[in-house]
């Protein structure tokens, strides 16, 4: 007698997974796994040609959020243009390498999903606060309290991926709506030109140079058909760079000052420096970074169909915490989960990781020859704005499509989505709303995604697990929805 297949419940909302339809055909752009022999989407490995250029176009799509923050916490630490330069590089190459420790992983440590890893924004802020105006000193503070940062986080994340229990889709949904939202005026940003004090910010030909490469990569994305089509964000950065040349918003000036080769030098600025102030504060950025990623990976479970379970949220926050306790060796800054590139396989539905994986091997070689690096660079910010826009737009989308399963027409479950999208989007809508507030806590508060997931877990908890009555007759669907299990009417009740 053959024996019943048993199927283990996801992870995230209590409920069991489809069988897989017999003889369905797996292909990269999603659908069912059929025959014992067919491999999960995400582990399918495409031909040689197709994982580069789709490696690339997730690389296109994070380059400017890797170089940002060095950017910005160079200058402000009175680094000269040279060594912050050398940190951007260092940049790339550390996040390649965090990429393909959580892509590839090796042991308990990383995701194994198609998730880029990169410098996280969150600890910019903090980052200027602890080096500012102190040169090499500032920036070996900064590298010492991220490498305690580091470690401590790769002790606790077996810890802290437990909280994967507290996310059904009424609270997924919603942070992934966050995510979505609150990358939106990054794109905007981008579109109108990158930086807020150049002449020609907001100028009608960043903003016409954004919508026409939207309307680029929407044209492209509905004639083109089969593979072209899911590269069709990297087209339309080509023809939109390509276009950009005679409108005069190309800077070439980066390749012609660029290095051919540049290996980034461990503890180039000197041995790092431990200071209690600096490592309490990047800790907070840590479990913030943490937080993210727990909900990023959550996000992107859903969207490769392979919800993310407590193991692999451990595996992936272990990859985020050790990629960031190295950094600093090649000068390199924390590292966390990049939610642009979760709306890139949204949009291709090229769910391979090994995908992503040729992506952090750019991202290492970038950092290697920054004069390919600077190539990248060429892509002007209106550009990449208007791709943006759809790729930030697509993780919103999904989002909403999560919420449309969180049964909110029950209980209390609208109610926690509206508080929890109010509160996230504060930072956004209001920028100083918090200014009142000490500055070691705005690194929380100025977070919509971290505020918007505690809102949404603590009001789930409230409103669908604090205080129920267990013996009044419960709906399945309300149950799966908040994250319970539904209760089987023949059970015997258990004594306490």
């Amino acid at each position: 007698m053959a024996a019943t297949p048993r199927f283990r419940k996801n992870a995230v909302d209590g409920t069991a997974p489809e069988a897989p339809v017999p003889g369905a055909r797996a292909h990269e752009g999603g659908g069912a796994v059929g025959g014992p022999d067919r491999k999960h989407p995400v582990d399918e490995k495409l031909p040689p040609l197709r994982m580069f250029t789709s490696g690339l176009q997730h690389v296109a799509a994070m380059y400017a959020g890797v170089v940002a923050p060095p950017m910005i916490v160079g200058p402000a630490v009175g680094l000269s243009a040279k060594e912050t330069a050398f940190l951007m590089g260092a940049s790339l190459f550390t996040a390649g390498i965090a990429t393909l420790l959580q892509t590839l992983g090796f042991w308990r440590i990383g995701a194994r999903l198609p998730f880029v890893n990169g410098v996280s924004f969150a600890g910019v802020t903090p980052m200027i606060a602890i080096g500012k105006d102190r040169g090499h000193d500032g920036i070996a503070v900064i590298f010492g309290a991220i490498i305690v940062a580091g470690l401590l986080g790769f002790v606790l994340a077996p810890y802290f991926c437990k909280l994967v229990r507290f996310f059904p889709p009424v609270v997924t949904g919603t942070v992934i709506t966050l995510i979505g939202v609150s990358l939106l005026p990054v794109a905007f940003n981008w579109s109108q030109g990158g930086n807020a004090t150049a002449d020609d910010y907001g100028s009608t030909t960043n903003i016409t140079m954004a919508a026409v490469t939207l309307v680029i990569v929407l044209a492209l994305r509905k004639l083109l058909r089969g593979f072209l089509q899911q590269i069709a964000i990297l087209l339309g950065l080509v023809v939109g760079t390509l276009i950009a040349v005679p409108a005069g918003i190309t800077d070439f000036g980066a390749l012609g000052d660029a290095d051919v080769v540049g290996f980034p030098t461990p503890f180039h600025f000197g041995a790092p420096q431990f200071e209690i102030a600096a490592i309490l504060s990047m800790c907070i950025v840590m479990l913030v970074c943490m937080t993210e990623s727990t909900a990023d990976m959550l996000a992107l479970g859903k969207i490769v169909g392979r919800p993310a379970d407590e193991r692999t949220i451990e595996g992936g926050l272990r990859a985020d915490t050790l990629g960031s306790a190295v950094s600093p060796l090649f000068n390199g800054f924390m590292c966390s989960a990049f939610a642009q590139n979760i709306g890139l396989v949204a949009m291709t539905r090229v769910r391979s990781r090994f995908v992503v994986a040729a992506g952090g091997v750019i991202l290492v070689l970038l950092g290697l020859v920054p004069v390919a690096a600077s190539v990248i660079a060429l892509v002007p910010l209106p550009v990449l704005g208007g791709a943006g826009i759809v790729l930030f737009g697509s993780v919103a989308a999904s989002g909403i499509q999560t919420l449309a399963t969180a049964a909110l027409e029950k209980g209390e479950n609208a109610l926690i989505v509206a508080a929890a999208v109010g509160v996230g989007l504060i930072p956004i809508a209001a920028p100083g709303f918090y200014h009142a507030f000490p500055e070691d806590l705005l690194v929380v508060l100025d977070s919509g995604i971290s505020t918007g997931c505690v809102v949404a877990i603590v009001l789930n908890l409230a409103f669908n697990h604090w205080g129920r009555t267990p013996d009044v007759p419960s709906d399945p669907e309300t149950e799966a929805a908040d994250g319970a299990q539904p209760k089987d009417p023949m059970a015997l009740p258990v004594a306490h």
